[in-house]
């Protein structure tokens, strides 16, 4: 089975663009994948093109080997951009794989292992009983695993660290309290703070308020989230912006978190998934992948995660605590995923299980689109 074309369609979607990959073959066999770097998607789709000149006339069943050819026959391997474009071709021909052969893709990672994905929500509202609110209609709906939101996003050009970590701190303790021990907590922090600025927020809370901390500062040096480690207790959960298992090596192998923020679309894809949760199973590091893009990634996600063993929460953006990112994709994805309360189900059908209306993406365009660009009040620029 011969690959006969690779298309790129980067296109706004609902609320945001999405960069979705199509990749043909010469017995009318086709997969769909989705690249994960938001905001420079028009810089993958010229890595996808780059690929596609010898990527055609390829055996699409030859997934790892391809893999590697993408990766390996160039002098500057690697990096986000080269990367987010080998995820989208890799899921695509997962997709391919398992519907030439009949079966959903978790069987060609090595079958379930779980019937159906938990998966973990996130509040919207600033600290504060709305945000208390929001948390209890989520119990109420089925989920024991939750992200509260943290101060400060209300304002799309300033941040100011210390004005905000005790405000969300005061809350999350109050969270604790009202939902009791039996509630999984985390917070989200963008990476946004310093490590003097998160162990600060750590240490105005009581231990065991919370039972993650995601993102606090930035991946970089893996040395200052060692240093981070030292002066607080709560579990680690880091990875989304990651875009290699060699990226994962030094927090995997020096123990400095608990949960890999994995995204199959900026990883590497599934075959790059795969390698970093074997690693980290012998590590005990549990995945808990990062999810916020199309249903195309949700569903190579919840295979992913229906095949490894060492599996917590998959995120989901589809909460009934997030309604502001509400938009009704049925029109451009007839078949995908769909929540079962606080679950997603395991797709057996061929493939991903997604189902893709072409025409419609095809009327769509591109929009050019810029995270915040924030600073500080005395003009200095900040994370996003």
């Amino acid at each position: 089975m011969k690959i006969t074309a690779v298309h790129a369609f980067p296109v706004w979607v609902g609320i945001r663009n999405q960069l979705l990959v199509k990749i043909e073959t010469d017995e009318g066999v086709f997969g769909w994948g989705e690249s994960g770097l938001s905001g420079r998607e028009k810089a993958v789709v010229g890595a996808i093109e780059h690929y596609r000149e010898f990527l055609i006339g390829k055996d699409a069943f030859k997934i790892g080997a391809i893999w590697q050819e993408m990766y390996r026959s160039q002098y500057f391997e690697g990096g986000r951009v080269l990367q987010a474009a080998i995820s989208a071709i890799d899921i695509a021909l997962y997709d391919i794989k398992g519907k030439a052969l009949g079966v959903p893709v978790h069987e060609l990672l090595g079958g379930k292992q779980r019937d159906r994905i938990p998966t973990f929500a996130t509040t919207h509202a600033a600290p504060g009983p709305e945000m208390i609110e929001q948390a209890r209609q989520l119990v109420a709906a089925g989920w024991t695993a939750m992200r509260l939101s943290p101060s400060g996003h209300e304002n799309p050009q300033t941040y100011e660290p210390r004005e905000h970590i005790g405000e969300s701190a005061k809350w999350c303790v109050k969270a604790r309290e009202e939902l009791g021990d039996a509630v999984v907590l985390g917070i989200d922090y963008h990476h946004r703070l310093s490590v003097a600025e998160a162990a600060s927020f750590c240490q105005k809370m009581p231990s065991g308020t919370l039972d993650f901390l995601e993102e606090p500062i930035r991946d970089e040096t893996p040395e200052a989230y060692e240093s981070l480690r030292t002066l607080t207790d709560i579990p680690f959960a880091i990875g989304e912006e990651f875009a290699s298992k060699w990226q994962f090596l030094p927090y995997i192998e020096r123990g400095i978190h608990q949960f890999n923020r994995i995204d199959v679309c900026n990883v590497g894809g599934l075959t790059e998934s795969m390698k970093v949760a074997g690693w980290s199973e012998a590590h005990y590091v549990d995945m808990m992948p990062h999810n916020p893009l199309g249903p195309i990634c949700t569903a190579a996600t919840v295979h992913f995660a229906a095949a490894v063993a060492n599996f917590s929460w998959l995120e989901t953006r589809a909460s009934p605590a997030e309604t502001h990112l509400g938009f009704d994709n049925s029109e451009f994805f007839p078949v995908q995923p769909r929540l079962e309360r606080a679950h997603y189900p395991v797709s057996d059908a061929p493939g991903l299980g997604v189902e893709v209306n072409e025409a419609l993406v095809r009327q769509q365009s591109f929009k050019f689109w810029e995270a915040p660009h924030l600073k500080r009040r005395d003009g200095s620029v900040t994370n996003w």
